[in-house]
């Protein structure tokens, strides 16, 4: 009987374990402060999950990131992904895609000329 708690206590701690360790990937800090080092305003910032194949909603909405400024923002979208394209547009017309970005990994993503 003895045996049969240990190995129950034992199955039980792995099972603790096994999901605190797989929930420290969900928990990752998925903010990121985006920096315009660009001499335009930045008038749209979009981040897709690289598997989405399409843009999402531009994240800074009715805001715009003049040069010289940063913005800090939350790139979670509650999937657990951590990689995800980046396309800034700016008011001269330019629009900078940058594929494969980790933001579990990077805390800041700056944008020069």
């Amino acid at each position: 009987m003895t045996f049969l708690r240990s190995s129950i206590l034992a199955a039980s701690v792995a099972v603790v374990i096994g999901l605190a360790l797989s929930g420290q990937a969900d928990a990752a800090d998925r903010r990121v402060r985006i920096v315009n080092n660009t001499s335009y305003t930045m008038v749209r910032f979009y981040a897709s999950r690289v598997s989405s194949g399409s843009w999402e909603e531009d994240i800074l909405g009715e805001s715009t990131l003049r040069p010289g400024r940063s913005v800090r923002i939350d790139i979670d979208d509650g999937s657990g992904a951590c990689v995800y394209d980046f396309k800034a547009v700016f008011s001269d017309g330019d629009a900078v895609i940058r594929e494969g970005v980790n933001v579990c990994k990077v805390g800041e993503y700056t944008y020069n000329d």
